[in-house]
């Protein structure tokens, strides 16, 4: 039992930094969303690159300005421009509301393992496990709020303007992916510890014997 909970902490605290550096890398980096413009622009000294995060975009020369209402602040918008900002809107809460909980759920977690306590565990494990889903629910947000955007663009700049224009998603948004996967295996990690450890506790009051 020993030696299992000694593998069980190496493994969930292995994963549980793992997650938790690579979410606050992903939302303080600037490399979610890449426009790189540099097959249309040949030989001008102008470049119109830029690589987007959460809260801001920023161009070649590290000028960054923040994200503002990309609809020239109008109030009458249609239901796909307003679509599009609430879609910004949630993803900005859904993964910084993960690093909360997965912050809060490594110390739950690190006092679940000292006390070896089947409650704890299994609060660590739901509480992690609810984590996983303000993560996924806020990358695929993110995503779908990504292919909004570019077909709200196209349909206000025409095809013809974004040719030769490559858009892709950067390392920022792999880094949150491998957070959520390894936060996944945490969670699952601790909810099948708190199984084991409840099996081993009944095991160990039935072979007392009764008073």
């Amino acid at each position: 039992m020993k030696l299992t909970l000694s593998t069980l902490a190496a493994f969930v605290a292995s994963f549980g930094v793992l997650s938790f550096v690579c979410l606050v890398l992903a939302i303080g980096t600037d490399f979610w969303y890449i426009i790189d413009t540099s097959k249309r622009e040949n030989n001008s000294s102008v470049s119109l690159s830029s690589h987007s995060g959460l809260w801001r975009t920023c161009n070649l020369h590290n000028q960054c300005w923040p994200f503002m209402n990309p609809f020239r602040n109008g109030r009458n918008f249609t239901d796909s421009q307003r679509q599009i900002l609430n879609m910004q809107g949630a993803f900005m809460v859904l993964l910084p509301l993960s690093v909360i909980v997965l912050f809060v759920g490594g110390m739950l977690g690190v006092m679940s393992m000292l006390a070896r306590a089947h409650p704890l565990l299994l609060a660590t494990g739901l509480l992690l496990m609810c984590g996983t889903v303000f993560t996924l629910a806020g990358l695929c947000v993110y995503v779908a709020y990504s292919a909004a955007a570019f077909k709200e663009a196209v349909c206000i700049s025409g095809q013809k303007t974004l040719e030769d224009i490559n858009i892709y998603f950067g390392w920022s948004l792999v880094l949150a992916a491998i957070s959520f996967i390894s936060e996944l295996l945490t969670a699952t990690a601790f909810l099948v510890a708190s199984a084991r450890l409840g099996q081993l506790t009944q095991q160990d009051e039935d072979s007392c014997p009764g008073e």
